[in-house]
């Protein structure tokens, strides 16, 4: 089904299937298209982001389930509380695949990491639809699931145009200037290949 993205400052997306048909004014894309399905969002659409910790986030790093909160606690656990774990191929593809939906939750499209050495992370990451950018070397600073922490410069997809593949997010905040300030925990919202992948409670 056809269905335009629109923010609250009138931009919106036309999307047909896994593309966008049209980028421009909500206004031409409902007269071009007064049958589509229309769904308006609170503050901004933008391309989704590129977070430059894939690796560290995905394979290094285990995401515990909500059952596993009384022992373990909800956020992610690295260095010697992953090394304490028993970890095997099941546990590390569960981690993965809760670590990509946290990615999701904060207008991540995609990850910059190195090849996964783990088959289970890779087969996780894979089938989720996030993309993978390439990289040399790890980045600077500190691995989190919000790309603008420690005040780095978030990094955006590709832009997003007319015949690219719909890959963007929502962030409830009104311009790019607050969402630097107030960063990727605002997503309200994120598509990968026109699907829906996150959407705020």
């Amino acid at each position: 089904m056809l269905t335009i993205h629109a923010d609250s400052r009138g931009w919106a997306f036309a999307v047909d299937g896994t593309r966008i048909a049209e980028a421009g004014p909500l206004e031409k894309l409902l007269a071009d298209r007064p049958r589509a399905r229309v769904r308006r969002w609170p503050g901004i659409l933008t391309p989704g982001l590129v977070n430059p910790y894939g690796t560290e986030l995905l394979e290094e790093t285990y995401h515990p389930d909500p059952r596993e909160a009384d022992e373990l606690g909800t956020e992610p656990l690295t260095g010697d509380a992953l090394t304490a774990l028993a970890m095997d191929d099941a546990r590390w593809g569960a981690s993965a695949r809760r670590g990509v939906q946290r990615m999701l939750a904060h207008g991540t499209v995609a990850a910059a990491c190195e090849s996964f050495r783990n088959r289970a992370v890779r087969d996780a990451v894979r089938r989720s639809g996030l993309g993978m950018v390439d990289r040399t070397g790890r980045p600077p600073g500190a691995p989190s699931l919000d790309p603008y922490a420690g005040g780095r410069p978030g990094e955006f997809a590709p832009p997003r145009e007319s015949g690219s593949a719909a890959r963007f997010a929502v962030f409830d905040v009104p311009d790019e200037a607050a969402l630097v300030e107030r960063g990727a925990a605002t997503c309200v919202a994120t598509v990968l290949e026109g699907r829906l992948v996150y959407r705020r409670r």
